[in-house]
Parts: C-alpha cells; structure tokens; sequence
C-alpha cells in the first residue's frame, strides 16, 4: 500500500477534509488491496503441468546457487529420458526467463490492485504586497472507482501468464524427450554402422587377395569395394547426425553455460522396449478440446475480453476525472491581514472531438478476433489430435512388425546361413552378405522404434498440453545401402 501523505503539509480545513476522504477510501479498497504472491505463481504452473510433460514427472523450480550441484549429479549416471527432462526444466535458460515473466505479471497485477497515489499542487503567486499561496490535492477518480475491475482485469491476465508458462514447460518437456530420443537412436546407429562397415573392409581385403591371385575379376572387386566407399560415408554422416542430435539435447539442457566446465554425459545404450500394446483410445478429439491448455487458454482470453467490452465503454467517457481539494491563503504584506478560501474542483474532459467510436470499435474487434482465435484452437486441437493418434497407431503397428516378423525372419536367414556355410555348402561371401543384411535389418528396427516413441511423445503433447509443431513423421533417417551382388 501507498504511504498516506504527511498530515502536517495541509492547514486545518484542508487536514479534515483530506483525512476524511483517505479514511473512506482506506477503509473500501485496503481489503482489495493485491499482494505478491510468495512464488510468482510458480506453484500453479507446477499444479498445471502435472501430468503433462511428456510422461515425465518433473519439479518446477528457480535456478539458484544449487541448481549446478544437482544437475552434475544428476549426470553422474547414464542420461535416461526422465533425467534430461529434468534437467532441462531444472536448468534451460530460456524457461526461467518465461518464469521470470511470470513474476513480471505477478507484479503488474500487485500494482494494479493498489491505491492510485494522489497528487499535491503548491503554488505561490504575488501582486504587490499581496502574497497568495494555492495547495490542491488532487484524486484520480476514475482510478478509484474502477480499481476492482482494473485489478480483477490484470489478475486474469495473470492466469493466462500462468497457462502460457505452463505451456512453455510441456513444450520443453516434450521436445526435450523427443531430443534424446533421437540422440539415443543416432548413437545406436553408428554402432550398427560400424558393424556394417567392418564387415565391408573385410569384404574388400578378401576380394583383393582374390583378385591378386586370379580367382576374382576386377568387376567383382570394384563391387566391394563401392561397398566398403558407400559405408564409409553413411557411417560419417551418421556420427554428424549423432552428435547433431546430442547438441540439441546438450541445448536444451541448459548445459555448456560456462567455458570452463565440460559439457560430458553418457547416454542410456539403447531404447526402452515397445509396450506390449498400443492405447485405444477412442475420444481423442473430446479429450484434447478438454485437456489442452491452449485452448483452455484460448477460451479464457475471450472470456476476459468479453468481460472487459463495458468496461472499456464506461472508462472511455470518464477517462480524465479528477477530483481536487483546494486551499489558499493570502497574506497582504503591507497590513498583515490574511484572508483564505477552501473548495473543490471537478476535473471532466468534454467529448467534442473524440466520442469513442474507434476505441469501442478496438474493443469490438480485440473480441472478435479472441472468438476466432478459440474457434482456429479448437480446428487445429481435433485436426492435430486425428493425427496424433492414427501416427502413435501406425508407428506401434511398424515397430512392432520389426519386433516379431523381420527381426526374427532375419536372425533364422542368418543362423541357416552360418550352418551351410559351416557345412561348406555356402562361401564366405554369401556369410559377409548375409551379415549387411542382417545388420541393415535390425537398423531399421531402431528406426521403427524411435518412430513410435516420437509419435508417442506427440500424442501426449497434443493431448494434454499444447500443439507440438510439427508432429513426428515416419520414415527412415539413413539411405539404403547398396549390397554388391555376388557372381559364384
């Protein structure tokens, strides 16, 4: 609250007067007046978000002196999704400065349910020996009489800072799962890569020795060795794409913040298994038009403009009204006599030029464009949620035909393979194709993989937080090598 001004400025008719307007006023608004809020209403955001990053559970909390000790224990271990949501929620600079605009919303809505302050005139005019000194306290009225609608306004304005922090949270989390996810699979890839590799060289030298002694033409050859050139450079792509994909989760993180400290942490080595299942889920749209907090978001903003349109309407005719509490005095120099006069002065700007057409036009239109804004919500939140879900479904069903057909049927071909070969009814270059296969085979099936848990994450996101951006599409991250074909 203001401090009330000092009573001994004012001379006495003036003092009654004034003291008798503060007392009322005093007594009406000091209980409406706002107060901060001990966590800038980090502790509904915390209440918002449950359940709604990413599969994650998470924390909320400010960054502080111990936030560096925590996030290196947290990396002592292998960094599993759960960890690097954590992390990020705990330590990404660019969330605690959408907390930091919480507190700034926390602190305009404080202010807007204050008094506003009064303002003092002291004036001093001559005329010859005629001295006359003017004191005019002066209120704004408008400011006192719509403060309660005022300060419900910027309150509401507050929650929506409270859903709009809560949505940069789920995002994170989200994209933050999404990241190491791929930084997993990519880190899995240029093992199996290496692998393919490996039994390329031996192709290669095993075919030069070949050629050397006459057993094998230079075509033969030239295959193996395109071979061994076409995994060499999917290999090097695949190590770019993996530490791409561990710097975006380095990023957001929050991690590499200080040139003297390393940014070093182990990744889990592989996936999680799908489950044994898919979810059915059958109101998809129902649920993220009552779940998503974008929309949530969307129909209370229309709510508290349509509240504020006669709000806007009566503030416009009395914007500027003042009242003032005048008191001079006049002394004559020459006789010593003093003479005084009190009163009181309405201050109200007459509408000649400007009758508020445009302004509750404004009004107007800021409404319409909150109703459409609900109505473009709710088409992207049913469209998005369609998709969401026939990509979760069409992602489990790929991955889990990996799972249980190719994987398999791949790893039978092999060990069929590696008999005959043990019998000498197969040559070793049908062993060393069969093995690029097999490898090829099961890097597919960590692609399948990563898919469904992307289209997982998504499905969450769009579900019951917000509208993830562009929504994880299918399809493989590497180009298909080529296989030299054998001639025997």
């Amino acid at each position: 609250m203001n401090p009330p001004l000092p009573a001994r400025l004012l001379p006495g008719p003036l003092k009654r007067s004034a003291l008798t307007l503060g007392i009322g006023l005093l007594a009406g608004f000091l209980s409406g007046c706002a107060s901060l809020t001990p966590d800038g209403g980090l502790s509904d955001v915390q209440q918002l978000t449950q359940g709604r990053t990413a599969g994650m559970t998470v924390a909320l909390q400010r960054h502080n002196s111990d936030t560096a000790n925590a996030v290196a224990k947290l990396l002592e271990a292998p960094l599993s999704a759960e960890t690097a949501v954590r992390i990020a929620v705990l330590n990404n600079p660019a969330l605690q400065g959408a907390f930091a605009v919480l507190d700034i919303s926390d602190a305009t809505r404080t202010q807007a349910g204050q008094l506003p302050n009064p303002h003092l005139t002291l004036g001093r005019f001559t005329d010859g020996d005629v001295q006359e000194i003017e004191r005019v306290l002066r209120f704004d009225v408008v400011g006192l009489l719509f403060l309660p609608w005022r300060a419900k306004w910027q309150g509401q304005q507050h929650e929506l800072a409270k859903l709009q922090a809560a949505q940069e949270v789920i995002r994170l989390a989200s994209d933050t799962r999404k990241a190491w996810i791929l930084a997993v699979t990519a880190q899995q890839t240029v093992r199996y890569l290496e692998d393919v590799k490996a039994a390329a060289e031996a192709g290669a030298e095993l075919a030069q020795r070949m050629a050397r002694v006459g057993n094998w033409s230079r075509l033969q050859q030239a295959r193996e060795q395109l071979f061994l050139t076409d995994a060499s450079t999917q290999l090097a792509r695949a190590r770019q794409a993996a530490l791409a994909a561990r710097e975006k989760l380095t990023r957001l993180m929050g991690l590499g913040d200080r040139s003297d400290t390393p940014v070093a942490y182990t990744l889990v080595p592989r996936l999680p298994d799908l489950p044994a299942q898919a979810d059915d889920m059958r109101d998809v749209e129902q649920h993220a038009l009552r779940e998503r907090l974008d929309v949530r978001s969307a129909v209370a903003e229309s709510g508290y403009v349509a509240d504020s349109l006669g709000l806007q309407k009566a503030t416009g005719y009395l914007d500027g009204l003042t009242l003032g509490i005048t008191r001079n005095t006049t002394v004559d120099n020459a006789t010593g006599a003093q003479g005084g006069k009190r009163g009181l002065d309405v201050e109200l700007p007459l509408p000649l030029f400007d009758w508020g057409t445009a302004r509750n036009a404004r009004a107007q239109a800021l409404y319409l464009q909150s109703a459409a804004r609900v109505r473009d919500m709710a088409v992207k939140a049913r469209s998005e949620a369609r998709e969401a879900y026939q990509g979760y479904t069409t992602a489990f069903e790929l991955a889990r035909h990996y799972r249980d057909e190719v994987v398999p049927l791949r790893k039978l071909i092999s060990e069929e393979v590696l008999l005959r070969y043990n019998g000498m009814l197969l040559s070793v270059w049908d062993l060393l194709g069969d093995m690029r296969q097999q490898v090829m085979s099961v890097n597919s099936a960590i692609e399948a993989q990563r898919d469904f848990w992307l289209a997982e994450t998504d499905l969450q996101t769009t579900l019951t937080g917000t509208s993830p951006g562009g929504l994880a599409r299918l399809g493989s991250s590497t180009t298909p090598m080529t296989t030299p074909s054998q001639g025997h």
